[in-house]
């Protein structure tokens, strides 16, 4: 995020320190948010691995990892410790496998949803000639709308059907088991392939950038509409 603002050009002082105050509420807040989510619908579906090894907690503490903090600064894509689970505690493992994984970047998306809902307020009543005057609500709004990119940059992220992602989780309901034992076999593999991807850049564009576009142009027109009546 912080690093493709620099090589747009398109920055200054203020800009870079909304982006990373905007990055830092996501790692503080949202991250340990998606890790809880992931955790409670486990519970809820009969695993209790979470809570009893401490990790059923909204603290960010409990969920902070250093490198993916890092990334999701610079970079916009990151990643918080994942919530222990152990799917045999499921009625049906590879249904309540996938139904946790989702849990994750649905979180994201809520909080997208909550941001798009304040960034839309406060364009309706702040009004935008007060906005692009004023340069306070100027980089709260750029602030919220940093909030919205990145959380559904996560989710975007998240879903990507490559393992340890949360997406992997959801394609392997669908997959027999010998394939499935086969993903598990190699996981640490596609987890370093996945690694490099992501370091050289190789999630940006292409179907991945336009389905971000495509959700926070659907996000934002979803969070306008309840302030459309008000005039």
């Amino acid at each position: 995020m912080l690093l493709s603002l620099i090589l747009s050009g398109n920055f200054n002082f203020s800009t870079v320190i909304t982006c990373i105050l905007a990055s830092l509420i996501v790692i503080f807040l949202v991250l340990p948010f998606h890790e809880y989510a992931h955790g409670f619908v486990a519970y809820k579906l009969g695993d209790n691995t979470a809570k009893v090894r401490g990790r059923l907690s909204l603290n960010p503490l409990e969920h902070l990892d250093y490198v993916g903090a890092l990334l999701l600064i610079f970079i916009g894509f990151g990643w918080a410790k994942p919530v222990p689970i152990d799917d045999r505690n499921f009625k049906n493992p590879k249904a309540g496998m996938a139904i946790t994984a989702l849990a994750g970047p649905v979180a994201n998306l809520i909080a997208a949803i909550v941001a798009g809902l304040i960034y839309n307020a406060i364009i309706t009543f702040v009004g935008m000639v007060t906005i692009l005057t004023n340069q306070f609500w100027y980089y709260v709004i750029l602030f919220f709308q940093y909030l919205m990119i990145i959380n559904i940059g996560l989710a975007v992220f998240n879903l990507i059907p490559i393992p340890p992602l949360d997406g992997s989780k959801i394609l392997m309901a669908f997959l027999p088991d010998r394939i499935v034992y086969k993903i598990y076999q190699y996981q640490q593999f596609f987890s370093m392939g996945l690694f490099i991807l992501v370091m050289m850049g190789g999630l940006s564009g292409g179907l991945i950038t336009a389905i971000q576009n495509w959700l926070f142009y659907g996000i934002n027109w979803l969070t306008a509409l309840p302030f459309s009546f008000i005039h």
